[in-house]
């Protein structure tokens, strides 16, 4: 058995010892441990890195992916082809714990594996899996794949997550007083709190729940009989649990259920906060729902030798240490697709998750357009993509393969396969600038920009997400002007990819190129504002200070 007391490797400062769990079904610590899709996972990362470096009481619980998410790679043509490769985890410790829980009315079999504070310097985090010799062939398979399509397998993953975590912790014995959702896949732990304590009151006291998305038709629901037979709600009477599922409806929306069963809420920027607001205060029963930013951890992204060219003003040391920095990207890029990109031509990078909203390609639009700009004489630019589409996602995936047919014959021009934290480093560390174009509203907050910031690179963007609450155009990003909400969805589409246009060629390109001393000083405003504010140590904080109080 675990001794919670020799886990932490720290004494709790005393601000942060109440203890919290966090439930989330990925988490980004390390490129080694390959258990997230994006940037969900980002987050998650950074929060237990935060909760470490501030000696929080605070543990992490989520999955043991067997094969992960997925591991993008290229057929042979060089389109994307999605595999499923086994992973192995030497650096995780068996806690010798296996526990049964209730999954579709069989008993499934659950172990505890733990990764270890000290590995990645994160806050203790553990995993759980069913790929176990005790349990039949459709149990194993419930932790193969993070975000199985499968309806009844993803089900089956919440029912892990939620009922399964909270059994791990009274099987720790662990006196939690927070339990906090991170999204709402882990909804079924507040039904295990509701049999445990017999009153929904009582998983009020203890539960709290992070929102992410910003559409009500994104939100995650399934038929209730469908989630009955899966025993989502095992030990909860229906008379009970019908109660959080609206009139005349057959479906139980697990947003709307986690608000109506959780004491307070969070959206994750203030713009998404009041997106939230709108969407859901017109429903009865649900929790306050307030705003704590995502944010990213500076101390996992920084480069420290950058990071003092920026503390000591020093613009030579700065820009010698980014074009070291695009010589490391170029490498692979080189590697990967056989184009050789050069270090004094500015480079724009869009990289993160490809869905349909986040337009990945926006910026090829207009492909005269494009040509003109990457072609410019005497201003030049480079242009690299990168990003995993859910792999059943077939709209998004022919975005990144039309991606590759038109970037195919341009020479400084590519997308990039094996979009994980290695690469996502790379890429921020080697890039000028950093472009975010989503459909507006759409970004609940949007971190990857952050990240990018801290080391040295530019954001163009839209302002959704954190953005207005960073942006100040041209001191320490440029803003794209958003089309008018009222238009059609293909002429804010044309308005929008025009304005990038302009920003790009107006104002960025000619700043980079003609104005050295300004650029520098949108570079180090931008990471200065960063760290101040969007470092995940005050989100870390405020999470204590706001919902866990």
């Amino acid at each position: 058995m675990i001794d919670l007391k020799e886990l932490f490797p720290y004494t709790f400062d005393k601000k942060y010892s109440k203890p919290v769990a966090y439930f989330s079904m990925e988490f980004a610590v390390d490129q080694s441990l390959k258990i997230y899709s994006g940037g969900l996972g980002f987050l998650s990362g950074s929060h237990l890195r935060s909760a470490y470096e501030l000696k929080q009481n605070f543990i992490g619980i989520g999955i043991l992916w067997k094969y992960g998410y997925y591991d993008q790679v290229r057929n042979m043509d060089g389109t994307m082809k999605a595999v499923y490769i086994e992973k192995h985890y030497s650096f995780l410790t068996d806690t010798g714990i296996v526990f049964p829980i209730r999954i579709h009315n069989h008993e499934v079999k659950v172990k505890a594996m733990l990764l270890r504070p000290e590995v990645f310097n994160t806050a203790p985090l553990f995993l759980l899996t069913t790929d176990l010799p005790e349990n039949d062939h459709l149990a194993k398979t419930i932790t193969h794949r993070l975000y199985d399509s499968h309806e009844s397998a993803r089900i089956a993953q919440s029912c892990l997550l939620g009922y399964g975590g909270a059994k791990l912790l009274d099987c720790l014995f662990r006196e939690t007083e927070v339990y906090h959702m991170n999204e709402g896949h882990g909804l079924p732990l507040c039904f295990y709190l509701w049999d445990k304590y017999k009153s929904l009151e009582e998983v009020k006291k203890r539960v709290v729940f992070t929102t992410h998305t910003p559409e009500l038709a994104g939100n995650e629901e399934h038929d209730v009989n469908r989630l009955e037979v899966m025993s989502f709600f095992d030990g909860v009477s229906k008379e009970d649990y019908q109660q959080l599922v609206e009139p005349e409806s057959t479906k139980l929306n697990y947003t709307l259920a986690a608000l109506r069963m959780s004491k307070m809420a969070n959206g994750v920027s203030k713009l998404h906060g009041k997106v939230a607001n709108d969407m859901w205060t017109s429903y009865s029963g649900i929790c306050e729902i307030t705003s704590i930013t995502n944010a990213q951890n500076h101390t996992y992204w920084q480069d420290p030798e950058l990071e003092v060219a920026f503390e000591k003003q020093d613009m030579k040391r700065a820009f010698k240490r980014k074009k070291d920095m695009k010589r490391e990207l170029f490498d692979f890029v080189a590697d990967q697709t056989g184009k050789i990109l050069k270090e004094d031509v500015m480079t724009i990078v869009w990289a993160r998750r490809f869905a349909g909203y986040k337009r990945a390609n926006l910026l090829l639009s207009d492909l005269d357009r494009f040509y003109r700009m990457v072609n410019r004489a005497g201003m030049p630019v480079q242009v690299i993509w990168a990003g995993k589409p859910y792999p059943e996602d077939t709209a998004s995936i022919e975005i990144f393969n039309d991606i590759i047919r038109k970037t195919m014959p341009m020479a400084t021009c590519t997308i990039l396969t094996g979009y994980e934290l290695h690469l996502s480093a790379l890429l921020k560390g080697g890039s000028d600038v950093w472009l975010n174009n989503p459909k507006i509203y759409r970004e609940a907050s949007g971190t990857s920009g952050m990240a990018a910031a801290m080391n040295g690179c530019v954001n163009v963007s839209i302002p959704d997400g954190w953005v207005p609450e960073f942006a100040k155009h041209g001191k320490n990003c440029f803003c794209v002007e958003p089309a008018d909400e009222k238009l059609e969805e293909t002429e804010k589409n044309r308005i929008e990819a025009s304005n990038i246009y302009d920003v790009l060629e107006r104002e960025v390109i000619p700043t980079y190129y003609n104005d050295p001393e300004k650029w520098f000083g949108i570079m180090t405003q931008g990471w200065a504002d960063v760290k101040a504010d969007f470092d995940s140590n005050r989100m870390a904080r405020e999470y204590y200070e706001v919902l866990y109080k």
